[in-house]
């Protein structure tokens, strides 16, 4: 008896922790990764839908800003308040900073040191440099345009020229400016050349800062009939044509503002003050 009992105490203790350790290992194993997986994913995205509202909230912050340039609902020389914009929107300074940087990087916000954030005012050698360079660029993407156009795009143009004439129909100035400089770059998007679109989508903007300043009273800054006879060139498939009107076009653009003034430079106070 008392051998048999000395033989079987080690068995049932040997066994004893195989068993514990395999009731323990599933409950591990089975239940508690997969519940920490399943808590891992609602957290991940979670995290990219904030990350996506974070950016769509930036992007709607300076997309309201830009448009306000371009309809000169925020003139030449205007101070961007940030407290002010923060208050508006509901955004953080980081936030607001970071959309100031974006439009400075574009030329159409000046960030000046312990002053803040100012609407850009091109000087008018700015001003001819802008045209000199649109003057290069858009009338080769007009004739690209004009060789590739298909009758969607062709609609779409004359969509958009619709929605100027009814702008112009009902005296909408801030919108006219706004969707004539849409035009342009429309015509940049059709042509299909990124990086040319990124830079006529700056110098559209710019325009529309220079028109702001050097803006000559009762001169349109796009003659109604110039976008419709440049979509008539490239439904034809004129290339030529289509580059000859768009050169034409910029031209009036810039005829209608007044670059003919010097800047000032520093002020003469012998002549201010002068009694004779």
């Amino acid at each position: 008896m008392a051998t048999t009992s000395k033989k079987a105490a080690p068995g049932a203790a040997a066994k004893a922790p195989r068993r514990a350790a395999a009731k323990a290992a599933p409950k591990t194993s089975q239940k508690a990764m997969p519940k920490a997986a399943a808590n891992a994913a609602p957290d991940e995205e979670a995290g990219q839908e904030g990350a996506a509202g974070e950016a769509s909230a930036t992007e709607a912050i300076y997309l309201s800003l830009l448009y306000a340039i371009m309809e000169h609902r925020l003139l030449a020389g205007t101070k961007l308040v940030e407290e002010r914009l923060c208050e508006v929107t509901g955004a953080s300074r980081a936030r607001i900073r970071q959309v100031f940087a974006r439009l400075a990087h574009e030329k159409l916000v000046t960030l000046v040191p312990n002053r803040g954030a100012f609407v850009s005012s091109p000087t008018v050698d700015e001003a001819r440099e802008v045209f000199q360079a649109r003057r290069v660029v858009e009338p080769a993407l007009a004739a690209e345009l004009a060789q590739r156009a298909t009758p969607a795009k062709v609609r779409s143009l004359r969509r958009h020229a619709m929605e100027e004439d009814n702008a112009r129909a009902r005296g909408d100035r801030a919108a006219m400016i706004r969707l004539s400089g849409e035009f342009h770059i429309l015509l940049a998007e059709m042509a299909g050349n990124a990086i040319l679109e990124k830079l006529i989508r700056e110098m559209v903007s710019l325009t529309c800062l220079i028109i702001t300043l050097y803006d000559r009273p009762g001169a349109p800054a796009c003659a109604e009939h110039e976008h419709r006879q440049l979509i008539d060139a490239i439904e034809q498939r004129d290339a030529a044509r289509a580059s000859a009107l768009m050169a034409e076009h910029l031209e009036h653009i810039e005829g209608s503002l007044d670059l003919s003034m010097p800047d000032s430079g520093a002020p003469d106070f012998y002549s201010i003050f002068s009694k004779g």
